[in-house]
């Protein structure tokens, strides 16, 4: 545990502190009075109402469409169902970057919406809304559909047996038992859409405007750090309280349930309800993940020759120092130091946290891990260069500092994916290795990683691709001449002209094949045992 708590210690705990006390502490004074100062504020107050709700909206609405879909993954069975669950699980390693820019391509200025029936959707709430349901699809179909799979369904038969309809057996025998998974992924989702920056700051323009967007405008915009601070305490809350229910309902899931072998469960589809449902989700693929996508690669394409993609191979001294083509290399150069760090990091961390012996203090540690995902990104990256600017952590110059705080959204992925893995370890395996007189790092070499190799390598997959992603942190830190590749789309968004925005859907396109790539390599090493996100 030394290393992963030395590593959050420094490089999370110590910026967030040092921005919030360099907000609320003036002339060695604190100045508390601010905090209902601030949440008083009729414009915060606004903030903090959209956020919630939109949150709310945002779940409810990815619950409504993504729970079909779960169904059909876990109880049907289908030609092409393997690629079908990568392409439903594309959008979730999406950066939110891309996602913003493909739904901006699609309800924007010259979308299929603007030039077929003069709509444009790209400063409206249902922007939002539907581009969450987007990015969070595939949270609901993996974790709840993951478990829905492995219930047994002869529980659900006898109940129609002894008389019940199918909605009522459903209702008085599923429902119950997938509840704890329902409740923990809506709280991921509730998570991320609380948490949401990306997306609200491409499609809400200046209309809307989450907690973590107003974070970003008071801190880079306006320079008001005491109100940057205060918000930040506000959100760390209400992440810590969602994190507490989670960790409470993935208890109850990991207790309560006696699971099947799922590859016995999914049959093929049988009578018209089953084959009108298994086309409702494919036609529901198809327009709201496939079509955002398949638009943004359009728009990318709309020069003649490919001249979007030419032009980022050219330096135009505005935007950018170097050409927009380099933050291809820059990004993947990042994103590989970052995945070796996350890979030690949680690496070490999901091994202390599955020792059986492991007190309360290491496995309170667990959840401080799912911090990262929660708190202001913005806030981190700019807490990197407040806090991080003395000897002997005098960093703002240095190339590691970007691939640090992608690392630390990359750990949270490799203790989950690990630590169950890791748990499933017969301890007898250890114990007669050890007997046989083979050192603690012969026994893991020898041991553990033949049986975690393929987690290891799947939870470095999600780290390179949430790191490559990375954007919040990433926006403050990454120098002028060193753009990461959603840095350079934001900054080509956010010029005029129908130049920069053509490239900054070809870079956007770039972004997502990267991604798809790196997923579909994840989908061809995944097994049953490695769990589900």
């Amino acid at each position: 545990m030394a290393l992963p708590v030395a590593f959050f210690g420094v490089f999370f705990a110590y910026p967030v502190a040092a921005i919030v006390a360099r907000g609320l502490r003036v002339d060695g004074v604190w100045r508390l009075g601010r905090i209902p100062d601030v949440v008083a504020d009729p414009g915060i107050r606004h903030v903090l109402w959209f956020t919630l709700w939109q949150a709310l909206a945002s779940t409810a609405l990815t619950l409504l469409v993504a729970l079909p879909a779960a169904y059909v993954f876990a109880r049907l069975d289908f030609p092409g169902k393997q690629v079908l669950r990568a392409v439903v699980t594309v959008p979730f390693v999406l950066p939110t970057v891309v996602v913003g820019t493909a739904f901006l391509a699609l309800v924007g200025r010259g979308g299929p919406l603007d030039q077929l029936w003069g709509v444009r959707l790209d400063t409206t709430v249902w922007a939002i809304l539907l581009a969450h349901v987007f990015f969070n699809y595939a949270v609901i179909v993996r974790t709840v559909g993951g478990l829905w799979a492995q219930l047994d369904p002869r529980q659900e038969e006898a109940a129609r047996m002894l008389g019940a309809s199918p909605f009522t057996a459903w209702r008085r025998v599923t429902l119950p038992a997938l509840a704890p998974a329902v409740a923990a992924a809506a709280l991921i989702v509730f998570l991320f859409t609380f948490t949401s920056f990306g997306v609200v700051q491409i499609l809400g323009g200046p209309t809307f405007s989450t907690l973590e967007v107003e974070i970003y405008r008071q801190t880079s915009e306006i320079f008001d750090l005491s109100t940057a601070a205060v918000l930040t305490l506000v959100q760390f809350a209400a992440v810590g309280a969602i994190l507490a229910v989670h960790a409470w309902t993935v208890r109850r899931r990991e207790s309560a349930l006696r699971l099947v072998d799922a590859s016995v469960t999914a049959r093929r589809p049988r009578g018209a309800g089953q084959r009108a449902l298994l086309g409702g989700v494919l036609v529901t693929v198809a327009v709201l993940l496939v079509l955002p996508l398949a638009v943004l690669v359009q728009r990318s394409l709309g020069a003649p020759g490919l001249g979007y993609y030419r032009a980022l191979t050219r330096d135009d001294g505005g935007t950018f120092l170097v050409a927009p083509i380099t933050a291809i290399g820059t990004s993947l150069q990042y994103a590989l130091a970052a995945t070796g760090i996350a890979v030690l990091v949680g690496g070490l961390a999901a091994a202390a946290l599955a020792r059986r012996d492991a007190g309360r203090l290491v496995r309170g540690f667990d959840a401080l891990l799912m911090l990262p995902l929660g708190v202001s990104a913005v806030t981190v990256g700019f807490g990197f260069l407040i806090a991080l600017d003395e000897p002997p952590l005098d960093l703002r110059s240095s190339w590691i500092l970007v691939p640090l705080a992608q690392a630390l959204v990359g750990v949270p992925f490799v203790v989950r994916t690990m630590l169950p893995v890791l748990r499933a370890v017969d301890t007898r395996l250890r114990e007669a290795a050890a007997v046989l007189g083979a050192s603690p790092w012969r026994v893991w070499r020898e041991v553990d990683l033949p049986l975690v190799r393929r987690a290891l390598l799947v939870a470095a997959g999600f780290a390179f691709a949430v790191s490559l992603g990375e954007f919040g942190a990433t926006v403050f830190i990454a120098r002028p001449d060193r753009p990461t590749l959603p840095v350079a789309v934001a900054r080509l968004i956010g010029r005029p002209g129908d130049l920069n925005y053509g490239q900054a859907m070809a870079l956007s396109t770039i972004l997502m094949v990267v991604c798809a790539v790196a997923l579909l390599v994840l989908e061809r090493l995944r097994t049953d045992r490695t769990g589900e996100f």
